[in-house]
């Protein structure tokens, strides 16, 4: 296809307008986190009329958000670990072996995707309810039954995108390792696993971001004991005021982390997804 001057025009206008959408609402919120409450509950304005860190300051005695951003920070990364960890262990078992049932297995994982998360809300917290009931394990309104959760969304998705990555990874490699006395757990983590680093880290940061930002089933499974920052912005509106100004600035801290942690590893994700993907 001829690059012409109207497909540049068309190009630059379409990448413009998506630019100007991206931006301004996180304009907006900075600005707003930069206001006082008055101004922001007033009339908008581009510009605020003075500016005041006390939004920043303010936000962490109005709600106890310190408390929130640490769980939020154990949930995500145990779930990412755990995730990760068994995601490797399954993806290489089915990109390697030859197993009854293998393509209903991959089938299945793949299907689970397909359906919308606020289907298994219900389910979930009738299992966790029952296990209570009959086993003693209280698994509603804990940390560890919020890490099960998710790892129901993410596990499904590392899976299938590590197959693909495995699956273009040279099977001579793992011929060569054990003809060389390595066995096949030495042989994964020392050998094969190297090689489809960027593929972890892609399906790391997947799962660390569908832990960290998830507010469904974060509000129906935590209290407030062990509640995460996405559902403990809501506090922030109480019966006679909202503090807008305040959950601007919370809003910018909550997305400090996910923010520096793409920026590090974008490299790896953008080629871990392609490859993954492709192969």
């Amino acid at each position: 296809m001829r690059d012409t001057t109207a497909s540049r025009i068309l190009r630059w206008v379409v990448l413009t307008f998506l630019t100007i959408f991206t931006t301004v609402p996180l304009y907006v919120m900075a600005t707003s986190s930069l206001k006082p409450l008055g101004d922001v509950q007033g009339a908008f304005t581009w510009l605020p009329s003075h500016l005041t860190y006390q939004p920043f300051v303010s936000m962490w005695s109005t709600v106890p958000l310190a408390h929130y951003f640490v769980n939020s920070i154990i949930v995500a990364t145990v779930a990412t670990v755990v995730s990760v960890f068994i995601a490797i262990l399954a993806a290489y078992a089915v990109s390697r072996f030859h197993f009854h049932g293998r393509s209903t297995f991959t089938t299945t994982i793949l299907s689970t995707q397909m359906f919308p998360g606020v289907l298994f809300l219900l389910p979930l917290f009738l299992i966790f309810v029952n296990i209570d009931t009959s086993l003693g394990i209280k698994l509603v309104g804990t940390r560890i039954g919020l890490i099960i959760t998710y790892l129901t969304f993410s596990l499904p998705f590392s899976i299938w995108m590590l197959v693909g990555y495995f699956d273009g990874i040279p099977r001579d490699l793992d011929d060569a390792a054990l003809v060389d006395g390595a066995s096949r757990w030495k042989t994964l983590w020392q050998i094969v696993l190297p090689a489809a680093l960027p593929g972890v880290i892609s399906v790391a940061i997947y799962s660390f971001m569908t832990s960290w930002g998830e507010v469904l089933f974060a509000s129906v499974m935590t209290t407030d004991e062990n509640r995460t920052l996405a559902v403990g912005l809501r506090q922030y509106a109480t019966q006679t005021n909202v503090y807008w100004n305040e959950i601007m600035a919370a809003s910018l801290v909550v997305s400090v982390p996910v923010v520096v942690g793409f920026l590090l590893a974008q490299r790896h994700l953008v080629a871990g997804m392609t490859a993954g993907a492709v192969k």
